[in-house]
């Protein structure tokens, strides 16, 4: 009669040591899987290197047309300062739209000698997504807007040595482009090497963590 009461308590004491530990080395799996990205999960490899002095070790691939990509900008500030580094950005080319997108981004990049501050892109993001039912007018003058207001020179009103200069930037993109066979954006591109898969990441901090684990990679 004593002996079974102490065969019930011993056990449940076993199970619960059981059950605990086994808790215990799950929680600490998850948290070490989710700490390394997986390759075809949070990252790719590109089909090859991509060897141009275009590239920095992190750059930021986007197009002017994407609305997702114009949710990302406000990312790249804070991005920024969590790895510590600067992203340079790469305007895809992949159809007709995009190309003439990038005439307009790598038209202010060429003049700002660098990558357009963020209200400059703010501005032409906006400029390349008004409304559908915009009139081809009210367009145009925005676009040559964005530009005159800088104290720049719209595309539109380019003379051919500019436009010569701004159709081979572009077309150089466009090279690039292909190598990368990208067909989604926003995406990143770290080392010329990896594509981070920015759907898979639910956070700025899980996107960082990517970048800086191919950093090391590499």
């Amino acid at each position: 009669m004593k002996f079974k009461p102490l065969s019930i308590k011993k056990s449940a004491i076993s199970l619960k040591t059981i059950f605990t530990s086994l808790m215990l080395v799950t929680f600490l799996s998850s948290c070490t899987e989710s700490s390394v990205p997986i390759e075809g999960v949070q990252y790719k490899r590109l089909p090859g290197i991509i060897s141009s002095t275009k590239f920095s070790p992190i750059t930021e691939v986007f197009s002017l047309t994407c609305g997702h990509c114009r949710e990302m900008e406000d990312t790249i500030p804070g991005l920024q300062r969590t790895l510590r580094q600067n992203v340079t950005k790469m305007h895809i080319v992949f159809n007709q739209s995009a190309y003439i997108a990038a005439m307009f981004y790598y038209a202010a990049e060429m003049q700002s000698e660098g990558i357009p501050d963020y209200k400059f892109m703010q501005d032409l993001f906006a400029t390349m997504q008004m409304p559908k039912n915009t009139s081809e007018e009210l367009q145009r003058a925005a676009m040559i807007e964005v530009f005159e207001s800088r104290g720049l020179v719209s595309p539109i009103n380019y003379n051919d040595e500019q436009f010569d200069a701004l159709s081979k930037r572009v077309e150089e993109v466009e090279r690039l482009s292909d190598q990368t066979q990208i067909q989604s954006v926003p995406t990143f591109i770290v080392s010329g090497k990896y594509q981070v898969l920015s759907s898979a990441h639910s956070s700025r901090e899980e996107l960082a963590n990517t970048i800086k684990y191919l950093l090391a990679k590499q």
